[in-house]
């Protein structure tokens, strides 16, 4: 079993560490956030320190493996990309209680979480979330460092763009496209293409706020 160092120690690391102790692949080595100013044991045992103690550990053990659990697509960017370190140390987590096709694809460093269905030929980038519930039918593309939240729902061939992040029980219609970095709000129905870096919310969604 390899051991597994999580970067970020807020409610959506809570979800990972679950994830990767039901999935059994992974034994959490520590624990790294920079609300730990000095290492130590945390309530749990779990050693507890800094992000900067991370090229130590990754350089000391090269079966160690990374997984950024930050919940902000632009923090979890800076953070992974701070790291300097190949790709393939990023984990893959998967709960066993998603459904994952066979013939999807998924990037390292990506969650998929408990009741997730992700669909044939489906192509999800890195250190993206698909959260609890979510649905991502067949074709879609999903950018490095989207969210598609709890519930939401991508018909297929659905493009969503780097950042973007899928409202909790927010919809897409088949074959439309959201842009890099834009949000569509809680319980959005997206019936045309939403642009990059805007929110769009609503039923129908329309374009409530550029960047």
């Amino acid at each position: 079993m390899r051991r597994l160092l999580l970067i970020g120690d807020g409610g959506h690391a809570k979800v990972v560490r679950d994830i990767a102790r039901a999935g059994g692949q992974y034994e959490l080595a520590a624990v790294l956030d920079d609300r730990y100013a000095v290492p130590a044991a945390g309530s749990d045992g779990l050693p507890r320190g800094p992000v900067a103690l991370a090229a130590r550990m990754l350089a000391e053990d090269e079966d160690l493996r990374v997984f950024v659990a930050i919940g902000s697509g632009t923090v979890r960017r800076r953070v992974a990309g701070s790291l300097g370190i190949e790709p393939g140390r990023f984990a893959l987590l998967i709960h066993p209680r998603a459904v994952v096709s066979g013939d999807a694809s998924l990037a390292p460093g990506t969650a998929v979480m408990p009741g997730a269905v992700v669909n044939a030929g489906a192509r999800i980038g890195a250190h993206a979330i698909v959260n609890t519930g979510a649905v991502v039918e067949h074709d879609c593309v999903i950018g490095d460092y989207a969210h598609v939240s709890p519930n939401a729902a991508l018909a297929g061939g659905v493009d969503v763009g780097a950042g973007a992040h899928i409202g909790i029980g927010a919809s897409v219609i088949q074959g439309l496209a959201v842009g890099e970095w834009s949000t569509l709000g809680a319980g959005a129905v997206a019936v045309r293409d939403i642009p990059a870096g805007c929110t769009a919310a609503g039923v129908p969604a329309r374009v409530i706020r550029h960047a």
